[in-house]
């Protein structure tokens, strides 16, 4: 299960991420709470500072895969964290000063937004230099694990630092630790890394990621099956507090416990595909196969009549959920070329919160119009029958054999091209 920390440089990098994975949501919880704050409670307010951190992602994602080709991924990842820690320490003296306004804030959430939009493509592909092709499946799921793991234990510790010392000491808390991962990124052994060619500057590099793309009628599959799911399906999340609200009307203890209930499906479920990275490569199926169940969880838990079995609906969801998305991941990333990955990722990342601006307005308006479950049984409608069409279309085109008998004990698969 854990067979890519045997290497060294990933060792150093993983052990940062843990670090410095729960110092962000330990953040992520003080800005929303200082927001709220400084607009006098105002949702509006927090939802411009969401957007303000989102849409920075939506204009540069595909131009910093074309960076992260281009240049020492591991330096870039070094100069991202330190804009990091710049930025949560001039939010942090603005708030201990008490001169914090709110379009402070914004402003340093543009700034985040623009400095995570470089990094996310750039960390994504930069897995695949530090383990080597068999072990990035392995290495996704850890990585997965980790976001999970401080998905739980940041807000949680949030939660009372903020009673104790206020929101901005721990802005300088994730200052402090951005820290740990410059220090182990900085402690690798280059000649040790798995690296690919860097490519020279020349025009037209974006638009040659996108023609690769769509050459590849396995990477459209993904990307297709990818934008569905994120904008109709994954929106669960954003459910989640309407559901606990307005259909079970309990507090907020109530929604923070169906968040652990998916936390702790998300979590078990990165683990599971950590060992079962170790054992095999990513295999297109089990991608298809897993956005089907996660769409079949998602409508059935939406019908749960009773708030306890609605949060026990939630574990297989997030199991199924983080099973997609670290199955989608590793097949992008051990499928392309190396001089093309950085570009991959960044259409990748695209497409995961491209359709956000969209999932997220269409969540509130469905939970309006039709209640506070139509977000559930909807967009696990949709993701099952996206799941299913991309399945047609790839069998179709040859692309991958689903079994051909089913029953009696007799199970038998052809072999996947892809």
């Amino acid at each position: 299960m854990f067979s890519s920390l045997r290497v060294r440089n990933y060792r150093l990098f993983f052990s940062g991420q843990v670090i410095s994975n729960i110092g962000t949501w330990m953040q992520r919880i003080a800005q929303d709470w200082l927001v709220f704050t400084l607009s006098g409670n105002d949702p509006v307010a927090l939802g411009v500072a969401v957007a303000l951190q989102f849409i920075p992602t939506l204009l540069l994602s595909l131009w910093a895969g074309v960076l992260a080709d281009r240049v020492d991924k591991r330096k870039l990842l070094m100069l991202i964290q330190a804009a990091n820690c710049l930025q949560a320490v001039l939010l942090g003296v603005l708030d201990l000063t008490g001169v914090a306004q709110l379009w402070h804030v914004y402003l340093l959430c543009v700034m985040l937004g623009t400095t995570s939009a470089i990094e996310v493509p750039t960390r994504q592909s930069f897995v695949a230099e530090m383990v080597g092709r068999d072990q990035v499946a392995n290495a996704v799921a850890l990585n997965s694990s980790i976001f999970n793991m401080a998905r739980i234990v940041g807000p949680a510790i949030a939660g009372f630092a903020i009673t104790w010392v206020g929101t901005g000491w721990l802005f300088i808390a994730n200052a402090a630790s951005t820290l740990a991962v410059i220090t182990g990124v900085a402690l690798m052994n280059p000649a040790k890394l798995f690296r690919g060619p860097a490519i020279p500057r020349a025009k037209g590099q974006l638009m040659e990621g996108l023609r690769y793309v769509r050459g590849r009628p396995d990477l459209v599959t993904v990307m297709v099956l990818m934008f569905f799911v994120s904008t109709f399906g994954i929106t669960y999340f954003t459910s989640l507090p309407i559901v606990a609200a307005n259909v079970f009307h309990t507090q907020a203890d109530g929604y923070g416990l169906l968040s652990t209930l998916v936390a702790v499906g998300t979590f078990t479920g990165a683990l599971a595909s950590a060992r079962r990275g170790v054992k095999s490569r990513p295999r297109v199926r089990l991608m298809l196969v897993s956005a089907a169940l996660l769409g079949a969880f998602e409508f059935i838990t939406a019908f749960m009549p009773t708030y306890l079995a609605f949060g026990i609906g939630l574990i297989p969801l997030g199991f199924a959920t983080i099973t997609f998305l670290n199955t989608a991941n590793a097949l992008v990333q051990t499928s392309v070329s190396p001089e093309m990955r950085g570009r991959v990722m960044g259409i990748y990342v695209l497409v995961l919160i491209g359709g956000n601006p969209i999932g997220g307005p269409m969540t509130g308006w469905m939970a309006d119009a039709f209640g506070g479950r139509s977000p559930f049984y909807i967009g696990g409608a949709v993701s099952a029958v996206a799941a299913v069409v991309c399945a047609v279309v790839l069998i179709r085109r040859g692309g991958v054999r689903m079994p051909r008998r089913l029953g009696n004990g007799l199970r038998i698969l052809a072999r996947e091209r892809v």
